[in-house]
């Protein structure tokens, strides 16, 4: 038997997480590579705090990690192997040491500054993010290009399932992109604007891509142990990748898309799915995306034993 594991991004952080874990090592691994206490805020909060992108994304990564250490050891006693893995957005960084790209605490370090550096590259109020509902790709796409000009730009930013895509960008250009979606389609748009702190996977990431880049060469990207997918193009990687080619595709995710309705539909019926991660907001997605396909999360009483009852 193969399985999937899949890791989950920004927004399924909450204050507790990580507490079946609180004498683990890799905590004062993750305090160490972040530069402060973590596992403090993680266990602890305060919820404002942990919802800061610069403490948001290594909690993640972090946590996911630890439940990846855990399900692992299962995983070899019972035989099972790992066909692939696959994060959303900061979930990728989580999958790729999964995967022994990245070590631990180069992860949690690259994505304590990736989150800073994106909360830092647009000022408060200038972007945001809306979550389309029930509208096509195409048209949403469309919308985008239409809205965008030399000054202000929008873009889709999350596809995560076939009836949410997320747009990005600046206010205004996603203002405008709204409209042309009621005026192409002749009724209301069902856009709900995002409470986050920056407009994430847009072209105003720039400054944060490129800052990133001085922290991603600084750090060894080792060969892929299992195959993963991209975010950026929803294309599976295999084991003699160029590690190279994997850090591109990172740079590349802070601007561009995640295409996680792509990723996931290229999936087979049959593919045994482990979220490995806080929450359970990606077995949602993947439900809807396929409902046919089988989804464990290892955050819940009964994730483990699922795990063992395969």
């Amino acid at each position: 038997m193969k399985v999937t594991i899949v890791f989950p991004g920004q927004g399924t952080q909450y204050v507790g997480m990580g507490a079946n874990f609180a004498d683990h090592p890799l905590f004062d691994t993750a305090n160490q590579a972040a530069g402060y206490d973590l596992k403090k805020m993680m266990l602890e909060g305060p919820a404002e705090d942990l919802k800061l992108t610069e403490n948001t994304q290594p909690a993640i990564v972090a946590h996911s990690l630890m439940l990846f250490e855990k399900l692992k050891t299962l995983l070899e006693k019972k035989h099972i192997s790992i066909r692939r893995v696959l994060g959303h957005s900061v979930g990728e960084y989580a999958a790729l040491s999964a995967a022994g790209v990245l070590n631990f605490e180069d992860a949690v370090r690259a994505v304590h500054y990736r989150g800073k550096y994106m909360q830092e590259s647009v000022p408060a109020g200038l972007g945001t993010m809306y979550a389309i509902l029930k509208q096509s790709e195409d048209i949403i796409r469309e919308a985008c290009i239409a809205a965008s000009t030399s000054t202000e730009s929008v873009s889709p930013a999350n596809f995560n399932d076939p009836s949410q895509i997320v747009i990005s960008g600046n206010k205004l250009a996603c203002e405008r992109a709204i409209k042309l979606l009621e005026k192409k389609t002749q009724a209301r748009v069902k856009a709900i604007e995002l409470q986050v702190s920056a407009p994430f996977h847009c072209a105003l990431m720039k400054p944060a891509e490129i800052k990133l880049k001085a922290v991603l060469d600084q750090i060894t990207f080792h060969p892929l142990k299992f195959s993963y997918t991209a975010n950026i193009d929803a294309n599976e990687y295999a084991i003699d990748t160029n590690p190279l080619i994997i850090k591109e595709n990172l740079l590349k995710q802070v601007c561009g898309s995640v295409l996680w309705t792509h990723s996931i539909q290229k999936l087979k019926d049959d593919t045994i799915i482990i979220e490995c991660g806080p929450g359970k907001v990606l077995a949602g997605l993947i439900k809807k995306i396929n409902p046919n396909l089988k989804v464990i999360s290892l955050d819940s009483e009964t994730g483990f034993s699922e795990v063992e009852a395969l």
